[in-house]
């Protein structure tokens, strides 16, 4: 068991000796997880994840409307994490791809 710090920025050190036992290198990804005892990070091994960007988030949102109704509350949801809406890739409730 090793011991680290929230540093400035909200970031955590791993130990050398982990980070060579697990192969981690700068731009590892890594698992979050929680529980009832704690934090857990583990490497993700898993080549096909994919990290959710917000603009990610917001093409997932922009793309499962149901009508203009709904698409005008996904735009006003996306425009209110900071990202234009007119500049994200999806396909419109009329047919139409931006």
């Amino acid at each position: 068991m090793a011991t680290t710090a929230v540093m400035r920025g909200d970031r955590i050190e791993i130990p050398a000796e982990m980070r060579e036992r697990f192969g981690l290198t700068e731009g590892s990804v890594l698992l979050v997880e929680s529980d009832a005892q704690g934090i857990h990070l583990r490497p993700d091994d898993d080549p096909m994840s994919e990290i959710y960007t917000p603009e990610r988030i917001a093409e997932f949102m922009l793309n499962n409307v149901w009508d203009a109704a709904d698409y005008a509350a996904a735009r006003a949801e996306v425009a209110a994490m900071g990202l234009d809406p007119d500049i994200i890739r999806h396909l419109r409730p009329d047919g139409i791809v931006r």
